[in-house]
């Protein structure tokens, strides 16, 4: 299988000196792709098309930001002894929680400035996110990192000793968890856009707006604790629980909670 003879390496190519890389390369085409499906959608809602242009780069760049400032503060043990390091996100390190919660910040703080629906905004941006995820999870293959414990199935990926846990120096294929994540994000991309089609077939009520965003949240926390639970690489522990799924639990019980009572409106209404 393509993923079990294949060792990647996160270098493509040296242009004039510039060292091309995989997970840059993602980045990019992720970004690409969220911004085009922000696009796409919006033109359902007959929404200002340059606006929404704006605020979904300043989203994207907030996000990005939020999502290193998160890795780094987890591994800070690591970078204040290599603060170089924190500047070279090409080797990986973008911390999903962190980029939800700085874009989440901005999107907030942008849709009230310029009196934009903040919920209809996010609904439109959820498909975009989970989009753009599924694709920037490659990066973790091609840097060999976030992987999951070994096995000996037959899409395991090889992970070079230099970068195995000590505690599984002797294995060789690794469960690829940012393959399962990345599918999971394309299912839960998909259904939001059948969420979208159903609400553009009928005079959707304002209550509802956030309904997608929140299935999102849950859906996409729900996925993340899941893949938690066979990753083997190194993270806060906190009362027994990887940071990660402690955080994802708090995501899925406050977007339960909003969507309950946000549809108990609509239904009082």
């Amino acid at each position: 299988m393509f993923l079990h003879t294949w060792h990647p390496h996160p270098l493509i190519a040296t242009l004039g000196g510039l060292q091309l890389h995989w997970y840059g390369l993602l980045l990019a085409v992720a970004a690409l792709v969220g911004i085009g499906v922000i696009g796409l959608t919006s033109r359902r809602y007959q929404l200002d098309q340059n606006r929404l242009f704006d605020l979904a780069l300043i989203v994207l760049v907030a996000g990005f930001i939020g999502a290193r400032l998160y890795h780094v503060l987890n591994e800070w043990t690591y970078y204040q002894t290599h603060a170089t390091e924190i500047w070279k996100v090409w080797n990986g390190g973008l911390a999903l929680h962190g980029g939800l919660i700085a874009g989440l910040i901005a999107l907030i703080g942008l849709t009230k400035r310029w009196k934009l629906d903040t919920w209809l905004i996010a609904d439109i941006s959820a498909p975009a996110f989970a989009l753009a995820q599924a694709i920037g999870r490659w990066g973790n293959y091609f840097n060999q990192e976030l992987f999951g414990k070994p096995t000996a199935r037959p899409w395991g990926i090889p992970i070079d000793i230099v970068n195995r846990p000590s505690a599984y120096i002797t294995q060789s294929y690794f469960h690829p968890t940012f393959l399962y994540e990345s599918l999971g994000l394309m299912v839960i991309a998909a259904l939001l856009w059948w969420m979208h089609r159903r609400r553009w077939k009928k005079t959707p009520s304002t209550s509802r707006f956030g309904a997608i965003a929140l299935t999102y949240l849950i859906l996409a926390a729900a996925l993340r604790i899941t893949i938690e639970t066979i990753r083997v690489d190194r993270t806060p522990i906190i009362g027994g629980l990887r940071l990660p799924i402690l955080v994802g639990f708090i995501i899925m019980v406050v977007a339960v909670g909003i969507l309950a009572t946000r549809f108990r409106r609509s239904h009082a209404n």
